[in-house]
């Protein structure tokens, strides 16, 4: 599956060049092109940031590095990249200006996108989706909430396994590797941190990330 997960966005890319080289398109089918493969590409570089952060984390191979970080000014950026990477999508965002937490940027970076691709991908393109940061007493929460199908109550204690996916192979029709939300868990962990996903209303899933204010 991760096999297949990595060659997939590399043969669109190439087929999608290709077809930039082979044929004088009108500008709105060349921007639609280079628009999709930049998606493919920074579908790959998660794919590929999931396999190597994964394997560091679990083999002792990545040192965990705490500094200040504008966790309000991440999220934001991040947010931003996803508005242009899909246009057609809608956004709700309660993101106050002045939150920061002690946290690695790389991995606390990796944990936003994997949601934030999550939410993207189980979501309808007619539905929105809402990201919230708050500050605690003693931590900060963030949530992200889709309006998708959301996850069976039998589910939401295994999607955080290693590999884990709900169903079977034969029956997905979304792509993914199953490392995404168990990276989610590793990294909230190894913060002090905690992750939990609730059903949102009136269909979805909200998945709720808390790390500590210092």
């Amino acid at each position: 599956a991760i096999t297949h997960e990595l060659k997939t966005p590399i043969a669109v890319a190439k087929l999608n060049l290709e077809t930039l080289q082979k044929h004088k398109l009108d500008e709105e089918k060349k921007d639609k092109l280079i628009r999709m493969t930049l998606q493919e590409t920074n579908r790959l570089n998660t794919l590929t940031n999931n396999i190597l952060i994964s394997s560091q984390l679990e083999g002792g191979g990545y040192k965990l590095v705490k500094e200040d970080l504008d966790l309000s000014g991440m999220i934001s950026r991040l947010v931003m990249d996803f508005k242009q990477r899909f246009a057609d999508r809608t956004w709700i965002l309660e993101i106050p200006n002045t939150i920061h937490v002690k946290a690695d940027p790389l991995l606390i970076q990796i944990l936003i996108n994997n949601l934030l691709d999550n939410a993207v991908k189980y979501s309808p393109r007619s539905a929105a989706v809402q990201v919230k940061l708050a500050q605690g007493t003693s931590n900060v929460e963030m949530s992200i909430a889709d309006q998708g199908p959301g996850i069976p109550d039998e589910e939401k204690g295994k999607i955080f396994k290693r590999f884990y996916r709900i169903g079977n192979e034969s029956v997905r029709t979304t792509q993914g590797t199953g490392l995404g939300l168990y990276l989610c868990k590793k990294i909230s962990t190894d913060h002090h941190g905690s992750i939990r996903v609730s059903d949102n209303q009136p269909t979805g899933a909200n998945f709720i990330v808390q790390l500590p204010n210092n």
